[in-house]
């Protein structure tokens, strides 16, 4: 009963049940660990990894792994075996061990054990703790005892132990490389043995006289034993130890060259390709063009096409890296040699049209890199037989539905993109060729085909109107049942037709897509194509779907999703219909469509109709959106998935709109309030030149700092997006850019012309676009600053030019679809931070500098932590960072910011004036995890009396240096108190008649 108890708090809690705290948890697996019977006893043993899963604190790690050294001290030798299985796969939690004295010590009792498979048990258990105990003499010496006993089983696990201990030990490593030598040599060791011992020399290289002595014993046992299994292992030995020691690659790359050439052994040139893989991604740097010459060379002359594909695996690797560019220089550095000389050319050629698919799959890669990374007058021939190669193997893959050819497609397609991307003038020609192709493949290469076309399309505007009548054509005989790769086809073709679209479907096209999705798709399938519509700017179509779903889905929280995404679809649709036209008849259209998002009851005033107000018609439509989707998203939303970030860019989103709705309402100002006749005397009388504009200038003012404030949140959403990918942190980019923009124009056409710059804005068109969406608003930010320009040069403020400039500025923002990106909807990487903190009390001594650590007692969580003021509070924080399926999918965590600050919330001294400095506390330490652990200390004082509250932040900082805004934030209330002596002092003045002394601190006496 315990332990199923224990399985149900460990598992995975869904939606609505309670979670329980770490201590029942493992209150239940020591109840398992103390039964009698031993089936129980292993099940709660095996428990204890997801126990430090879920619960990764030093406290109660540190508990369990007692629990599990006293069972590894007392039980039998296969609930040993379960421990040491258990304590390899918590490595990372080791460190998190607080006694780890106790702890050896139970487990080391074990290694006096007159049963050899104790001991082996023991030995491997120590090695597997041997990045906490690395300088253990006791270990040491009874790993060098163990590697002399006359039982295999001991003897092999002295050797993994000697392995660990060398790797985490210089002294281990300098000590036992003597013994290690001595036993490989000798002549009573068996080769078996050996073959084991040798793996070890790996780890000798902590300095370079180490190092030094075990490449020669390695090069010795080359020479000195040339059967195959003891050259494996040497050369593999070899190869470990100079990629730890970095000095000896360069060598070693020779070493691995000559054997690869001369040895005829097919086992040893397979074992020098794969460890020359290993170096090329190690250190492609250290390639020098004699070592690429020579692997081409092996490549052209070998018959074997499993060997061949390795060394082209090789070079490939190599040809995406620094290596290619020192390939094609000379060695004098001076000219270049023409590429299509070069045996690396000539092999990538000759492999392009090889019988094995992945031959040809690298020969293709090591073509479109040097095509890639050569100056272009050196590739205009060696273009087109790259794109001709990965043609030639596309319409080969593509007629071949097997599992290898469909790989070698996808390799040949990704480097296609990547080529394009580089070469932009290639785009038609292979698009039109991928078209063409569409209508002979197979389904499975069809869907990687269209993962191609969307992803050029995305980088490059090359789909036209004029391909998609071919792309509508294929998706009526697209699919004619319900398999999952026709479902996968349905969505990836629809995606292309909404890349090839640009954001206007026609009816007869909405018409071909619901055809098919009403007779083979599934529920699934059509929200996949409604959320492509969605990133494509396809407003209408994926609303229509939306409505469809609603109704299809098993949960309210999926309906209010679905709901939302329908009506904020819908208010995006009508953005779209407004248009630049002087009598805004477009804006008039938009508004007949938006009463579907009005609140009940809401009808629009016959006199706006005939007003031309701009700020009418948005005022409205962000009315509905406004009432509508906020409501809805916080309706889908659950503890497990809180949409936090959905929720922040739709409000966001709507207060832009509604800061776009107030610029235009102020424009129109100027017709219907102009500035008054005195206004030109006003500005001479108070010195503004601003005010001969009339009242438009201070609301022109307003407007600019509710832009600027826009953009602000907007960066703090960015800030906070620690796991999105990076197109939806340039979509968040572009959205900031535009109040920037818009509040920059302000400025420039209104506030300030003589003091606006254009010059930060002039690289805008040089700007390398990553899609469809990025492409137009750059185009949008371009165009607005060029008429800006232009106004500002030829007219004073403020006339009606200038602020129609403004309205077409804002329309032209809006006209521009906006595009839901990946994080919307998905989520690949997931990162996450739990905080624990500890605090303890210092008291200073009147005759002492020492302090003396104090305790308090238990408290609710409500409850403020009592401290004399002549106390000091140490907080201790630790954290874990969590991870999901795929971390550091975008970026990494390098360190974690901690921010600790505390705040006066309510005084209860004597009233006199506080400095401002003694009010607060504000500290900030960067600290590195360690295995997704990280602990640090903060030092607070609460010198004066009252209540503090104590708030403690955490951010990360990625690799790159820069700061993310993740959390989580806690709070602690700390109540500080009078210390007896000034209390007691403070009475005696009382009694006295005296006024009383001012509070002295802990400082202050001394």
């Amino acid at each position: 009963m315990s332990l199923s108890t224990a399985r149900s708090f460990l598992s995975e809690a869904c939606y609505g049940e309670q979670e329980l705290d770490a201590n029942s948890a493992l209150m239940e697996l020591d109840k398992g660990l103390r039964s009698g019977k031993l089936g129980e006893q292993c099940e709660a043993v095996v428990l204890f990894p997801k126990l430090f899963q879920k619960y990764p604190f030093p406290i109660l790690i540190n508990s369990a792994f007692l629990k599990l050294a006293d069972i590894f001290r007392l039980g039998n030798n296969f609930l040993r075996l379960c421990v040491l299985k258990v304590t390899q796969q918590s490595e990372k939690h080791l460190e998190k061990i607080l006694n780890v004295d106790e702890f050896v010590k139970r487990v080391f009792s074990v290694i006096h054990s007159n049963d050899p498979v104790a001991r082996a048990i023991t030995l491997r258990m120590l090695g597997s703790l041997a990045s906490i105990i690395p300088e253990r003499k006791n270990a040491h010496h009874s790993i060098r005892q163990s590697l002399d006993s006359h039982d295999n089983v001991e003897v092999e696990a002295a050797i993994f132990a000697a392995a660990s201990f060398s790797a985490q030990s210089k002294d281990f490593a300098a000590g036992i490389c003597n013994k290690v030598s001595e036993m490989i040599q000798g002549l009573d060791t068996p080769v078996e043995l050996k073959l084991k011992l040798i793996p070890m020399l790996q780890h000798m290289h902590h300095d370079a006289s180490l190092a030094s002595s075990s490449r020669e014993l390695l090069q010795h046992l080359v020479s000195s034993y040339p059967s195959t299994p003891m050259v494996i292992v040497t050369l593999h030995t070899f190869t470990q130890l100079a990629a730890s020691s970095l000095i000896d690659i360069p060598k070693q790359l020779q070493l691995l060259l000559q054997y690869l050439k001369d040895d005829p052994r097919k086992a040893v040139k397979r074992l020098a390709i794969n460890d020359l893989k290993f170096l090329a991604k190690k250190a492609p740097h250290l390639w020098i063009r004699e070592n690429t010459q020579t692997l081409c060379e092996c490549a052209l002359s070998s018959p074997y096409n499993s060997l061949k594909l390795g060394m082209l695996a090789v070079l490939s690797t190599l040809s995406g890296t620094i290596a290619i560019k020192q390939y094609f220089n000379n060695m004098t550095g001076g000219s270049s040699v023409p590429p299509r000389l070069t045996d690396l050319v000539k092999l990538a050629q000759e492999c392009c049209y090889h019988s094995n698919l992945a031959v040809a799959a690298h020969g293709v890669i090591v073509l479109s890199n040097i095509a890639i990374s050569c100056p272009e007058k050196d590739i205009v021939q060696l273009e087109q037989d790259t794109v001709l190669g990965v043609e030639s193997l596309l319409m080969l893959c593509s007629q071949d539905s097997s599992s290898s050819a469909q790989a070698t497609l996808k390799t040949a397609l990704t480097s296609l993109v990547k080529l394009l991307k580089s070469r932009p003038h290639l785009s038609h020609s292979a698009v039109e060729f991928l078209l063409g192709q569409l209508h002979l493949s197979f389904d499975s290469s069809r869907v990687l085909m269209c993962h191609a076309l969307a992803a050029i399309a995305t980088h490059l505007p090359v789909l036209g109107d004029g391909m998609l009548g071919d792309l509508v054509d294929l998706y009526r005989v697209a699919s004619h049942s319900s398999t999952d790769k026709q479902q996968e086809l349905l969505v990836s073709l629809a995606t292309v037709i909404f890349v090839a679209s640009q954001s206007s479907l026609s009816a007869e096209v909405k018409t071909v897509i619901k055809q098919q999705l009403e007779n083979v798709a599934n529920g699934w399938t059509v929200y996949r194509i409604a959320r492509q519509a969605s990133r494509m700017g396809c407003h209408e179509f994926s609303s229509e779907l939306y409505q469809s779903l609603r109704t299809r889905v098993a949960s309210e929280h999926f309906y209010f999703w679905l709901n939302s995404l329908k009506e904020f679809s819908q208010a995006e649709q009508c953005l779209s219909h407004v248009e630049e036209d002087g009598d805004y008849s477009g804006a008039m259209t938009a508004i007949a469509e938006a009463p579907a998002l009005l609140p009940k009851g809401h009808r629009i005033p016959h006199v706006w109709r005939v007003l031309p107000l701009k700020l009418i018609l948005q005022h409205l439509i962000v009315g509905g959106l406004t009432r509508l989707i906020p409501d809805y998203i916080s309706a889908a939303s659950t503890p497990l998935s809180p949409l936090t970030f959905q929720c922040e860019f739709i409000k966001l989103r709507i207060d832009t709109l509604q800061a776009l709705s107030q610029l235009i309402c102020t424009c129109n100002s100027l017709k219907t309030s102009p500035p008054p006749a005195i206004a030109t005397t006003i500005a001479l009388t108070s010195g503004n030149d601003l005010q001969r504009c009339g009242r438009i200038s201070m609301q022109m003012k307003v407007c600019m700092d509710e832009f600027r404030s826009l953009a602000a949140r907007y960066a703090d959403l960015h800030q906070s997006s620690f796991d999105a990918d990076y197109a939806t942190l340039r979509n968040v980019e572009l959205q900031q850019q535009s109040c920037l923009l818009v509040s920059h124009v302000i400025e420039a056409l209104i506030l300030d012309p003589q003091a606006a710059s254009f010059q930060e804005y002039g690289t805008l068109g040089s700007v390398q676009t990553e899609s469809e969406y990025e492409r137009r608003m750059m185009s949008v930010f371009t165009r607005v600053l060029e008429e800006v320009e232009g106004l500002t040069k030829k007219h004073p403020p403020v006339s009606c030019l200038h602020t129609g400039c403004l309205c077409d500025a804002v329309i032209a923002l809006l006209k521009v679809p906006l595009s839901f990106q990946r994080y919307f909807f998905q989520k690949l990487q997931s990162t996450s931070i739990k905080l624990c903190h500890q605090l303890n009390l210092h008291t200073v001594q009147r005759n002492s500098r020492q302090p003396r650590p104090l305790s308090f007692p238990p408290r609710t969580p409500s409850e403020p932590i009592p401290v004399q003021n002549n106390q000091q509070l140490t907080l201790k924080v630790e954290g874990v960072v969590q991870h999901g399926s795929t971390p550091g999918l975008f970026r990494k965590i390098q360190s974690v910011c901690l921010n600790v600050t505390s705040v006066l919330q309510s005084k209860t001294g004597p009233d006199y004036k506080i400095p401002l400095d003694t009010k607060t506390n504000e500290i900030e330490q960067r600290v590195e995890p360690h295995n997704d652990y990280f602990s640090t200390q903060f030092l607070l004082n609460f010198s004066i009396l009252g209540t503090h509250t104590v708030t403690v932040e955490a951010s990360v900082v990625d690799e790159s240096g820069i700061e993310w805004k993740t959390g989580p934030k806690t709070t602690v209330s700390v109540k500080s108190l009078e210390d007896p002596y000034s209390q007691q002092l403070r009475h005696q003045l009382q009694q006295g008649g005296a006024q009383p002394a001012p509070q002295r601190s802990a400082y202050a006496r001394f």
